[in-house]
């Protein structure tokens, strides 16, 4: 019998081996949707809707603020999310506020604060 030399595998094909296998998709996405708690949306008192209308009034883009707000997703429980970031836009006719690229609804909005002050 004589001797056959090994083919040599490419370096590129040896990675393939070591790859992550998802034997269940879409299982990451349905755990994450398990993870938020269905909750119903708060009514602002009249204290609470005075505050925020004053902390939106400060509101201009460029600054960095976090906004506590109700937030639904197709096929998810509702819940509360909060987010910070920069303010890409405020917009009073279509009553939207832009964090990068989250748009939110004013009427979604139950808290405004402003970190670092």
């Amino acid at each position: 019998m004589a001797y056959k030399p090994k083919v040599r595998m490419s370096t590129a094909d040896r990675a393939k081996q070591f790859m992550p296998f998802a034997a269940l998709r879409g299982l990451p996405q349905a755990l994450a949707a398990k993870e938020h708690i269905a909750v119903d949306k708060i009514e602002l008192t009249e204290d609470m809707a005075e505050e925020l209308n004053r902390n939106m009034q400060q509101v201009r883009p460029g600054m960095v603020i976090s906004v506590v707000y109700y937030c639904t997703l197709p096929d998810a429980p509702a819940y509360y999310r909060k987010i910070t970031g920069m303010v890409a836009r405020v917009s009073e006719t279509s009553r939207l506020l832009q964090i990068v690229n989250t748009s939110i609804k004013f009427d979604d909005i139950l808290e405004i604060s402003f970190p670092g002050f």
